[in-house]
């Protein structure tokens, strides 16, 4: 088959690093549906799968890196479903087994197939085992995984598959605690803290108190609507504390997961407060009675978020209360990019387009 100059960016052997090749062109078939990629995501995650160690992921390499994907839709298999070609789209990345009870309510990142879709290595969804879509084209097995964006733009788009669809399952889950006299900390205000900065803002009445070990990140912190912001430092429990009037705060979001950003959470949460940990920074929590965590405390761990969840995402930012920081790479630069963001050096969301 001619690979008719299609481009992706593969992890060929897990470590890496990914290479940019040319892949053959898919062909739609079923209800699958190719998309030209106008905008790709990068975000922390992609790190994790490149650094991997064999055998720690139940995915078979090569595949095309990429799960937060933008663009419109080019061709259609015959059984296909959803947007017509020519139409703009976002695609829901987390791909279940599309037929089990989670995922015929939009779900799929619960599928309850999950555990057979991992013993079977065929990955859990767009760049993620499976092909993704940092690449020009993107074949994804169902309509019904896309979601209309309109006249948004196509770099705003794409991370909210993951970035904004990630902080708005977490703020989710925790929006039953919140009253008016609610405080909420996020910790680490990147790619996804700047967005759940502002979903809090937009869709609860809570104060937003933000945390970062970055200056510039306080600074977007402030530029997304947080109430306070701080670095964090030894006594950063204390002045947040201080801030919740000395009762703590109803819940915290940890976008890092790291040992230090769990400390900062179990010292500011109030008795029976939401901990909420989305980041795969590698920290513990010792769970036992009496403990460090605050008496009845709640923990999560989200996992992304739902189909009618990403519908609402994207809603919230064609109303034009949900902006993305985007910093915007070519996909001849996509090695660049990664190294950037594990640097440090990406401010929000690094966006890769295709040239």
């Amino acid at each position: 088959m001619s690979t008719d100059g299609t481009r992706a960016v593969r992890l060929t052997r897990w470590g890496g690093p990914p290479v940019i090749t040319e892949v053959a062109r898919p062909v739609p078939t079923g209800e699958q549906v190719l998309i030209q990629v106008e905008a790709a995501g990068l975000c922390r995650s992609d790190l994790h799968v490149i650094d991997a160690r064999e055998g720690a992921l139940l995915y078979r390499t090569p595949f095309t890196l990429g799960h937060e994907v933008a663009g419109r839709v080019l061709e259609r298999g015959p059984g296909a479903m959803g947007p017509a070609v020519g139409e703009r789209v976002v695609v829901y990345g987390p791909w279940g087994c599309g037929s089990c009870a989670r995922c015929a309510v939009g779900s799929e990142n619960y599928c309850d197939r999950r555990t057979a879709l991992d013993a079977d290595r065929t990955g859990t969804g767009a760049g993620l085992g499976r092909d993704g879509g940092m690449a020009d084209l993107l074949l994804v097995p169902s309509g019904r995984l896309l979601v209309p964006v309109g006249e948004l733009a196509v770099v705003q788009a794409a991370p909210l598959s993951d970035a904004g669809l990630t902080a708005y399952h977490a703020v989710a889950g925790i929006r039953r605690a919140i009253d008016d006299d609610a405080s909420v900390v996020v910790i680490g205000v990147g790619g996804l803290g700047h967005l759940a900065v502002q979903i809090l803002r937009a869709t609860t009445t809570a104060r937003v108190l933000a945390v970062d070990v970055r200056e510039e990140a306080l600074a977007l912190a402030d530029q997304c609507g947080a109430h306070f912001a701080t670095l964090l430092r030894p006594d950063s429990a204390a002045v947040l504390r201080d801030r919740t009037g000395g009762v703590g705060a109803v819940a915290v979001l940890d976008f890092v997961g790291g040992r230090s950003s769990l400390d900062l959470a179990t010292g500011v949460l109030r008795p029976g407060g939401e901990l909420v940990v989305v980041g795969s920074g590698g920290g513990e929590l010792s769970v036992r009675k009496p403990g460090v965590l605050p008496p009845g405390t709640r923990i999560s761990l989200p996992f992304w978020g739902t189909l009618p969840e990403l519908e609402q995402v994207v809603a919230l930012a064609r109303e034009g209360v949900l902006k993305v920081e985007v910093e915007q790479f070519a996909l001849s630069r996509a090695l660049e990019a990664i190294e950037g963001l594990r640097s440090g050096g990406v401010r929000g969301r690094a966006v890769l387009v295709p040239d």
